[in-house]
């Protein structure tokens, strides 16, 4: 029991420490749109451009953020199955490009490294937060003679 409330702490622990990464880009994207595209040396040319960007990374950021709270204090292994598809999918997306396009730069090899690892992260604390599921009383299809 000692050993499951442990793993729940840190499945909360890691939600909340998603969530807060999450949060400080969208942050930033609503400020300043231009501050996250500088990261990847991108220059935004117009109105539409710094939309798309304070939308995507600022407004859809944002709702990943409320989700992961909201499944941090609901139900953290759903939180946990989340972040298994959001980090796992981000890596996914940054292997592609290596396929595709070639070699990432500095930037993209060390978000590929981090995604990776806090996708093993989740996996690791969802399996570890498995409820125990009692053994189901079986149907006795014995037959007596």
């Amino acid at each position: 029991m000692k050993k499951q409330s442990t793993v729940m702490v840190a499945a909360k622990g890691f939600i909340l420490l998603s969530a807060l990464s999450l949060l400080s880009v969208s942050l930033m994207a609503f400020a300043s749109p231009q501050a996250v595209m500088d990261l990847v040396q991108v220059k935004l040319g117009n109105t539409d451009a710094y939309s798309s960007i304070r939308g995507v990374y600022g407004g859809v950021g944002m709702t990943l953020v409320i989700t992961l709270i909201y499944l941090m204090l609901k139900d953290a292994r759903k939180g946990l199955a989340f972040l298994m598809l959001l980090w796992g999918f981000y890596a996914l997306s940054r292997t592609i490009t290596i396929f595709s396009e070639g070699a990432l730069g500095e930037f993209g090899s060390q978000w590929l490294v981090i995604e990776s690892v806090f996708f093993i992260i989740a996996t690791g604390l969802f399996m570890g937060t498995r409820k125990s599921v009692p053994a189901r009383a079986g149907l006795d299809l014995s037959v007596s003679v």
